[in-house]
């Protein structure tokens, strides 16, 4: 049994059987910082929220962001690679097509891309258009024209067909590390629209300037066709103007227009005729500014200083 302390009234003059120690500074500080730091942390954790440091939220695998940081050029390039993949299929090649269109599909989508296996087609030169990204900038669609060649079985082999355009819209979507197909392209009719009413006016026509310089219009378009030297003798000095190259030689100017203008430059108008190999002929519109220059005696002419 323990030994009870004595009962009754103590002596002052009489030490108790017990002492104090005096605390340390130290102590009292720890004491203190540490009953701080767990307030602390409980009200951090109010804010916070308890679950967030249990479950922290992941990062998306999609990279959410505006229309204006889209890539859209990256977009552009895997939506053609891929128009170009959908539309080319070959039964005796079945394989072929889905090792080409997985290429750019998402991970997880069927590389069959709709295509029954059977049949045969080529898809060869292809162009991207617009991008319409979506508001959130995630997902988007890329307009891609497309040419086909189809081909008709012929006993054992393949008969080919005549070339067309088809014009598909592409799906796409921007996770964190490519631009990637979200899906098959849908077909786009591809209607012909009329020119805008607000078609920019070429301006006031100069009849007087238009007659003097036609003779000087003809020499710069039959030169324009052979060759860079002779453009370089009929142009306005200093125009940097590459020729056709023999391509094509002239066959007429079918009109001529120059406008009104500053006493120095003016625009112009070309309608001429091709002549190609053959009988072929083509007729097609130029614009172009012409220059007025002095020569050392004081004659005045104007040339053709830009095309286009």
């Amino acid at each position: 049994m323990a030994p009870q302390p004595p009962r009754g009234p103590v002596d002052p003059g009489q030490q108790p059987p017990w002492s104090t120690e005096p605390e340390s500074s130290f102590s009292t500080w720890a004491r203190r910082f540490f009953r701080g730091l767990v307030v602390a942390v409980l009200l951090l954790a109010a804010i916070s929220g308890v679950r967030s440091w249990i479950r922290p939220n992941n990062p998306p695998d999609t990279v959410v962001t505006n229309q204006s940081g889209f890539p859209a050029d990256e977009a552009r390039a895997v939506a053609t690679r891929y128009a170009v993949s959908y539309l080319n299929w070959d039964e005796d090649k079945p394989e072929a097509r889905p090792a080409q269109v997985g290429i750019d599909l998402a991970a997880g989508l069927d590389a069959r891309a709709g295509w029954n296996g059977r049949g045969k087609q080529t898809a060869n030169a292809a162009y991207p258009g617009e991008v319409e990204v979506d508001p959130g900038g995630v997902t988007a669609v890329v307009d891609v024209r497309v040419q086909v060649r189809p081909f008709t079985k012929k006993g054992r082999g393949w008969a080919g067909g005549d070339y067309s355009w088809q014009r598909v819209s592409v799906p796409v979507a921007r996770t964190s590390s490519r631009v990637v197909a979200s899906g098959p392209p849908t077909f786009v009719a591809d209607a012909r629209v009329a020119l805008p009413d607000n078609m920019p006016d070429a301006g006031v026509p100069d009849d007087d300037l238009t007659a003097a310089t036609l003779k000087d219009a003809e020499a710069f378009f039959s030169a324009y066709a052979e060759s860079d030297a002779k453009v370089e003798a009929v142009a306005a000095p200093g125009a940097e103007i590459r020729s056709l190259n023999g391509v094509v030689k002239l066959g007429d100017l079918k009109n001529w227009q120059v406008f009104t203008g500053n006493e120095d430059e003016r625009k112009a108008t070309a309608s001429v005729t091709w002549a190609g190999t053959g009988d072929t002929t083509l007729d097609q519109t130029y614009q172009l500014t012409l220059r007025r220059t002095v020569a050392a005696n004081g004659a005045q002419r104007w040339q053709v200083a830009a095309v286009g």
